[in-house]
């Protein structure tokens, strides 16, 4: 294999897992650097409780911690290990907790991972220092405990060293060597270290190694408080350092462990306390290590105190020992920040990266790097997914620390964020605010899920709305509802700004590449458009994306999110004559969609628009008045579909000709989560939310889009992929039960069997049912037997009623 000079900076548990992974794979010129001694180098890991509970609402974070689990427990031994699986209790104080706590075990069946809820007298079995008086119950993981990482990365060091690795300690990073946006070398305080790759684990020091680079690592550091109690008497007797479960008291935001006879107690029940770089010591100017700051005893002192004491009463005649307020890393969406910038070539990272998902993180960087793309699907942690407007600190930081203050809280795939909005502007955005538009963000841009002017339409449809309570009733209204029913009888004006990436493709050289870069053939027409994957170097799908023929050598491409742009960006070759230009903040877009379309565009132009005129899949350069446009004609959702393009400042002009154009014809503006509800009720699946690149198009039954007598990236994993067989295959289920819907992530059980999970889920009018895409187990589809999809804890009973759902 070919070997590269790679620096990782940082000897923390992340650089330190990144090194063992890339040994074990067969890198062998590799050199760690930290600041402060080896291994405790000051930094987060130095000072982490260690807790890890691996059971997360995100199947990725769970999988994650998962190989953590595994790692840690690996890397120990029987006096000395790395990790304690001494299990977790999550508590609930309220019944909306304990609600949670239901669907949460219902994740960890969908991502394989045991988990039972508890009564309050089970809890206080698990372990006893818990007064179950003031709990309604607890979610119970076994398999989670407490990491012990210094011993991990010491171990894994051994390893690393004796596969060649250099670790250099107290040597200080001063900037990175880079010519023509190529990373060379790493400039430090005993001399430069020349690399063709350079790897960044420096924590919340990450920010400003990037900007020796140039490169904008959003992450805020703030300091979050842990204390350490004085011996407790109902563990009086314990001479080990951890037996009991840990605890996490969500509704309190608080957690607990043992430390032998004591208790140690984190809380993140204060307001965020945000530090900037400029104020962390270096190692040995302060009594403490770089990643502690003073304890502020006003933030523990009242509730939370009173809280821990209320939950254990032994605390009350223990007390308090000492505390710290250590430093750790929080991003605008509480991802990890993982991967190759997108502006330097060779400069990696592996940032705001928690204990508990370090060592999983470690082995699928190794796996990046080494493969050209990680088992694992990382586009939710990739450093590029964040656009230019959310490199500001006037974006992240305040994002960043709401996300620290809602960490433990109930999270609603729906839930809108408070901060940081408004940094990308629709150029008919005032006309959505005229409607009522309820926004939300959607690649930085206020996206409408639903227009408050269309309530009227609730009384019209009110007999076949179907009615939401509970949880799927949060951040919805049945004004979605009414929005979906309209538009399969008339017509509605859609935002499609925010719905991709849009990027302009030419040269000599444009359709060649684009040939190499997707699996289909897309020698079109000029003046059509047709859909095409992209796989990643492991035959896994990268992005479906749609591509427009302008001319000879132009294309336009509609890709999903910056991630995908930046992958299409990174594969041009430097020697063709190739030009990309990202025209996505320069453009906007709106959709006409229903069978009542064609009646309100004919109403604009009937010659343009004439019966005939257009056939499917074709792509124009047109004006609407005096407006010029890129229109494409289509079928979304099973319906006639219109869109247009056009700049920025033609934006206002075109919403205000089809709203008007479109009222004869009863055509309405219709919001995101309408569009959303069409396109699962007609079974069509979307990138990132039924499939993603950990799958295969045979798994989504995509072998038409598959041509193999040309070359393309992946093909040859494709292959043997081929061979193998589907893991998942992606399904389609109804509830049998009319009044019944689900949210998604919810197991779906075969004869009492877990069989795989629910990727999309919402209602069916034309079927009178709850309807959901699965990805499931192909050995499970061989049985016509008993389906049920477990919801809050209960089951529901479904039918499966496709094997294979069609995407378009």
């Amino acid at each position: 294999m070919e070997q590269k000079r790679i620096v990782i900076i940082g000897a923390g548990v992340v650089g330190c897992s990144t090194a063992y992974y890339l040994n074990k794979m067969g890198q062998q010129d590799i050199t760690v650097i930290d600041q402060g001694p080896l291994f405790e180098t000051g930094g987060s890991t130095s000072h982490a409780p260690g807790l890890v509970a691996q059971l997360n609402f995100s199947k990725l974070l769970t999988a994650f911690a998962s190989q953590t689990v595994a790692d840690f427990t690996e890397l120990g031994d029987g006096e000395r290990p790395s990790y304690y699986p001494v299990g977790s209790l999550e508590l609930a104080r309220t019944p909306e907790r304990l609600n949670d706590l239901k669907r949460k075990a219902g994740a960890g069946k969908s991502w394989g991972i045991e988990a039972h809820v508890l009564s309050p007298k089970e809890c206080k079995e698990k372990n006893p220092v818990i007064n179950p008086d003031t709990i309604l119950g607890g979610l119970y993981v076994p398999t989670d405990g407490i990491a012990k990482p210094l011993r991990a990365i010491n171990r894994m060091a051994d390893f690393s060293k004796s596969c060649g690795t250099k670790f250099y300690g107290n040597t200080e990073v001063t900037g990175i060597n880079m010519i023509d946006d190529q990373v060379k070398g790493v400039e430090t305080s005993i001399g430069d270290f020349e690399a063709d790759l350079v790897i960044c684990c420096a924590g919340f020091w990450g920010p400003q190694i990037g900007e020796m680079a140039g490169v904008t690592i959003p992450l805020q550091p703030i300091a979050h408080q842990y204390i350490f109690s004085n011996d407790i008497p109902e563990l009086a007797g314990e001479s080990e350092e951890v037996t009991s479960p840990i605890i996490r008291d969500l509704d309190s935001s608080m957690y607990y462990r043992q430390v032998f006879n004591s208790i140690g107690i984190g809380s993140y029940q204060h307001e965020a306390l945000p530090i900037e770089i400029s104020e962390v010591s270096k190692y040995g100017e302060s009594a403490d290590m770089p990643s502690i700051k003073p304890f502020t005893p006003e933030h523990f002192l009242g509730k939370p105190w009173k809280d821990a004491q209320n939950l254990i009463p032994g605390l009350k005649e223990a007390g308090r020992k000492r505390g710290i307020n250590g430093i750790f890393s929080f991003t605008p969406d509480g991802m990890p920040l993982l991967g190759e910038s997108e502006k330097i070539r060779g400069f990696w990272v592996a940032e705001a990266v928690w204990i508990t998902h370090s060592a999983g993180v470690g082995k699928q960087m190794a796996e990046w790097i080494i493969n050209g793309a990680p088992t694992l699907d990382l586009e939710l942690c990739d450093i590029n997914r964040f656009d230019s407007y959310a490199q500001s600190p006037t974006y992240y930081k305040p994002r960043s620390k709401e996300d620290y203050e809602k960490v433990y809280d109930i999270h609603h795939p729906f839930e809108t964020p408070a901060t940081s909005r408004n940094m990308r502007i629709i150029p008919y955005y005032i006309r959505q605010q005229t409607l009522g538009a309820f926004f939300n963000e959607s690649l930085g841009w206020e996206q409408p899920q639903w227009y408050e002017a269309n309530e009227s339409l609730t009384e019209r449809y009110e007999n076949r709305i179907i009615k939401r309570d509970g949880w799927q009733a949060r951040y919805w209204s049945p004004i979605i509802e009414a929005e979906h029913l309209h538009i399969q009888e008339h017509a509605g004006l859609y935002d499609v700004t925010a719905m991709n990436k849009r990027l302009e493709i030419s040269g000599e050289d444009a359709l060649t590449f684009l040939q190499t870069l997707t699996t289909s053939n897309i020698d079109i027409s000029i003046g059509s458009m047709t859909n095409a994957l992209m796989l990643h170097e492991l035959g896994g799908i990268k992005d479906k994306i749609t591509i427009i023929r302008k001319d000879n050598q132009t294309f336009i491409i509609l890709c999903t999110s910056a991630v995908e742009a930046n992958w299409i960006q990174k594969h041009v070759w430097k020697s063709g004559e190739i030009v990309i230009q990202d025209k996505t903040a320069s453009t906007c877009g709106l959709g006409i969609i229903g069978p009542g379309a064609r009646d309100v565009m004919q109403s604009i132009d009937p010659q343009v628009f004439a019966e005939g005129a257009w056939e499917a899949k074709q792509v124009k350069e047109i004006y609407i008045n005096n407006i010029p446009v890129l229109a494409a004609f289509d079928s979304k959702c099973g319906l006639e579909y219109w869109e247009f393009f056009t700049t920025n400042d033609q934006g206002l002009p075109l919403w205000d000709v089809l709203y008007q154009a479109g009222q004869a014809n009863e055509l309405i503006a219709v919001g995101d989560r309408a569009l959303e509800s069409l396109r699962i009720e007609s079974q069509t699946l979307r990138y990132g939310k039924d499939f993603w690149s950990e799958h295969n198009p045979y798994e989504i039954n995509l072998n038409a889009w598959i041509d193999l007598t040309k070359d393309f990236i992946g093909k040859k994993a494709l292959i043997e992929r081929g061979k193998k067989g589907p893991n998942l295959v992606s399904s389609t289920l109804v509830l049998d039960q009319p009044d019944k819907v689900v949210m998604g992530h919810e197991p779906v059980m075969n004869n009492g069997k877990t069989a795989g999970f629910v990727t999309s889920a919402g209602f069916s009018y034309s079927l009178g049912r709850g309807i959901v895409t699965a990805l499931l187990d192909p050995k499970a589809l061989e049985n016509d037997t008993e389906w049920n999809i477990e919801y809050f804890g209960q089951k529901i009973s479904a039918t499966v009623l496709q094997k294979h759902n069609i995407i378009t």
